[in-house]
This record gives C-alpha cells, structure tokens and sequence, in this order.
C-alpha cells in the first residue's frame, strides 16, 4: 500500500524560507495558525510544526505548543512525514528531504516553476495545488443572485430594443449586495461600464438621457444631491436594486434556484481574492500619488480590467480611495479595436482580467506599444493576475511576477507592478488568518482531504497537479 493510498494521520507545517517565488524570504504568512492546529488536534490528528513557523505574523512556537503542536528543527520537518503543508512552494532542497509517495500541500503554481515540477515528479512527490481546488458544487448566495437578478430586469428594455451596444451604465456605490450586479452587467457588454462616487452631483455626471441607466441600492444610498429627481427629468433610466428585492425578491430567487442548479465548480476554495484586488489597487494608488504629487486623486482616470472577484476587490478599493468614476471594462471592451479608447490619457491601470491558457503569452491586453505610445509617462499599471516566463501574464510587459524586494519597474516611462501575493501588502496576518481557516476547512471540513488521495472529493480532485504515486 502506498502512502497516497492511506488516511493522513499526521501532518507537517513548514515554515516559509526562501523559494523560486519568496526571493528573500519576505513571504512570512504560515499556513496554519495555532486556533486551526488545535481544530485538527483534538480532531485526532498529530500535527509537527517547524520552529518559528508563525512568528512572522505574530504567533509564537508557545502558541502552538498549547494547541497540541509539536515542535520540531528544519531538518526534521520534512522527513518521514505523509502530508507536508507550506503557503508557498518549497525550495528544491526541501524537496530532496521529502519520502516518497508523500504529499505535498501549498500553493503549487506548478506549470510556472517547471523545474520545481519535474523534480516533484522524478521524487514521486503528490501535489495538491491550494490555488486549484475549488467549491463543488458552486455555492451561490441569496444576495449574489438578487443582483443577479436585478441588473437583469434592468437591461430587460435594451435589449428588446436592441440598444444595449449603446447603453452607458453607472453604478452607484460599490458594496456586496452590488458586486453580482457589476458582473452580470459586464457579462452583457453595454457600451460602457463605470463606478461613480454617490456623491456626485448632476454637474459632475458625465452621461444622461435615453441611453443611460443608473443602477443603485437605496439603503446604500442617501440622494442628497437629489440626482434621480434630475435624471428622471432627462429621461435618463433609473434602476434600485432594493425596490425590485421588495416587489419580487423571493419568488425570483425560488424561481431562479429551481431553473439553475449550482454548477459543479465554484470559486477557489483557498483564496483572498478581493484582498489581492484591494492590496494591488491600495498600492497602485500610493505609486500615482508619488509620481504625480499634483493629480487630484479623485479625477484620476482609473481602468480597471476585468469584473471577478479580483477585480471587485480592486473596485472596492479604488471606491473606497474616493475615485470619481472607475471605469470597468469587460471582454467587448477590452478587444483590439476598443481598449485604446479607454488606455488614453489614463492615470491608473488595474488589470484583473484572467486568460484561458491558450491565450496566455499570445494575446496581450495591455501590449508593449501602449506603454510606449498610449499610457503617459508617470502613470501606473498594476497587474493582479501575473504570471511566468511560461504562464505570461495579459500584461505584456510583466514576464514574470514582481516580489517584495523590488515590487515594481518602469518601462517607457510608466510604472508598472505585479507583485507575487499582493496581500502580503500590509495584509500578512489577516490573510494568514483566513487562508490559514480555509485550508483546516478542506483538510477535515466538507473536502476531508485528510481522508488520503483515494477520497479526493471533485473540488479537491482537479488539485492533484502531480501524482497519484
């Protein structure tokens, strides 16, 4: 019997050390924190951690112990042991410790550190990706789908009359209950999309009329500007969220679960995807200040790529920094004959928009030629998604993801940024946090990945990116 083939009894927590993608050892979250080592502990599980494993964001070797950790050296944690958990990738000396037919569980990005991957194979390592295992069946929210719902109906008209490639679309506010609403709305390619300040007044608005729609939620949003009165009077569309909720909430909910069973696939299990989005756009907006001291950050013309759940972390942020209007630009909007409308002029890029695989390295969303003619100089480009050398980013110029040691450069005068773990931007220890749950979740929650590869759940599955062995 192979060890794959067995119940994981015991597990290892290394600490994070330099690696191909944590050059200087900057990356500091652990895996587990000392609650979750606990939630495994009285689960009947024998847990070694390494030394100094938390003490980067805050936990100490004490901390563990009382959460019935055992504490071991470097060179003892990775030896003998059938399922090994790190954040990060391990270095290749880490590797060469490991037993094999054991298992190795982190965030593995295994096609963009081939070298890495081929000595995991030639050890008979087994690898579940964290970044690969995802929710089966999706889950969906009551709320995700009443703005679901409600941006439908709002676009019910323009798409009778067959206008909506013309239709201008604001947003009122960003918040939860929104955030469906923005990705259904950027599902259906209006002409344009973007985020407008509720403090707006009907001045400072830049479209109104018969091919406008302005989408908000009233409990989120107090008119003291008086702004719906005064569109309404230019026969400008008007749309709020909580009113469709009141008139047809739960009955269009009922509907819409009986007509749409979940999907098999969801969302990454083991993620902070907003906090990657806000992390690159908090970052992104302290670049443009420092290379324009003079630019009324409010004004600033800000694009954001992409509508997931990156890029709503993104939204959020760039919200919440008081951005006048942040522009969302979808798949339409992004082609080759659109997005040099939209890169004009622009102050701040933030690109959330994922590629499929085959498109990775062959179609640039923001090419080498933008930043040499289109993007000012002293303007910023942040990218969320990032990349390899043999995973290229939809941002040409990124090669491959930036680190903490040298977090950005400039190329034809504009800075451009792709930090590998954008979280680690002031976020260390709340992800840390978060991460550290998600993982003790799928390790004896739902997925029981402890239960050994011969159990592997759907969601888990499609994670095992080498092995089984």
């Amino acid at each position: 019997m192979t060890l794959s083939s067995r119940i994981f009894s015991s597990i290892a927590l290394a600490k994070e050390i330099e690696s191909p993608e944590n050059p200087g050892a900057l990356e500091k979250r652990v895996a587990l924190v000392p609650a979750d080592i606990g939630r495994l502990t009285q689960a009947g599980i024998k847990v070694y951690v390494e030394h100094g494993a938390g003490e980067g964001v805050g936990f100490s070797d004490r901390e563990y112990e009382q959460n019935g950790a055992i504490m071991q050296t470097p060179e003892e944690i990775y030896r003998n042991r059938e399922l090994i958990i790190k954040f990060k990738g391990p270095p290749l000396s880490s590797i060469e410790e490991m037993r094999k037919g054991s298992t190795l569980f982190c965030m593995a990005h295994f096609y963009s550190y081939p070298d890495r991957s081929k000595l995991l194979r030639d050890r008979c390592i087994n690898v579940v990706a964290m970044e690969e295992i995802c929710e089966s069946p999706k889950v969906n929210s009551d709320q995700e789908i009443m703005g679901r719902l409600a941006m439908a109906e709002s676009l019910k008209p323009f798409f009778a009359d067959n206008t909506i490639s013309g239709l201008e679309v604001r947003i009122i506010g960003w918040s939860e209950r929104l955030h469906s609403a923005i990705r259904r709305c950027g599902n259906r390619n209006p002409r344009s999309l973007h985020i407008i300040q509720p403090t707006l007044s009907v001045e400072e608005l830049n479209t109104v009329g018969p091919n406008a729609l302005y989408f908000y939620d009233s409990p989120n949003f107090e008119d003291r500007q008086g702004i719906l009165a005064k569109l309404k009077n230019d026969g400008t569309h008007i749309f709020d969220l909580y009113e469709f909720e009141q008139q047809y909430g739960e009955q269009a909910i009922a509907t819409y679960r009986a007509s749409h069973p979940p999907k098999e696939f969801g969302l990454r299990r083991i993620q902070c995807l907003h906090e990657t989005g806000q992390a690159g756009a908090r970052y992104g907006v302290e670049l443009l200040k420092k290379n324009k001291p003079t630019l009324d950050i409010a004004n600033a013309k800000t694009v954001v790529l992409g509508y997931g759940n990156v890029a709503q972390g993104a939204l959020h942020e760039l919200y919440s920094q008081g951005i006048n209007a942040i522009h969302v630009l979808g798949r339409s909007h992004t082609s080759k004959s659109r997005i040099d409308f939209w890169l004009k002029d622009v102050d701040l890029v933030v690109n959330g928009a994922e590629q499929s695989p085959e498109l990775r390295g062959v179609n640039f969303l923001v090419s080498n030629q933008h930043l040499k003619e289109l993007i000012p100089d002293q303007s910023v480009v942040i990218d969320l998604v990032g990349g390899s050398a043999t995973n290229r980013s939809p941002v040409e110029a990124v090669v491959s993801c930036s680190f903490l040691t040298e977090p950005y450069f400039v190329q034809d005068g504009v800075t451009v940024s792709a930090l590998w773990g954008w979280p680690m931007m002031g976020m260390m220890r709340e992800t840390a946090i978060r991460y550290s749950g998600q993982i003790t979740d799928v390790l004896i929650g739902h997925e029981k990945l402890i239960d050994g590869l011969d159990s592997l759940k759907p969601g888990v599955q499609r994670a095992l990116v080498c092995g089984p062995f």
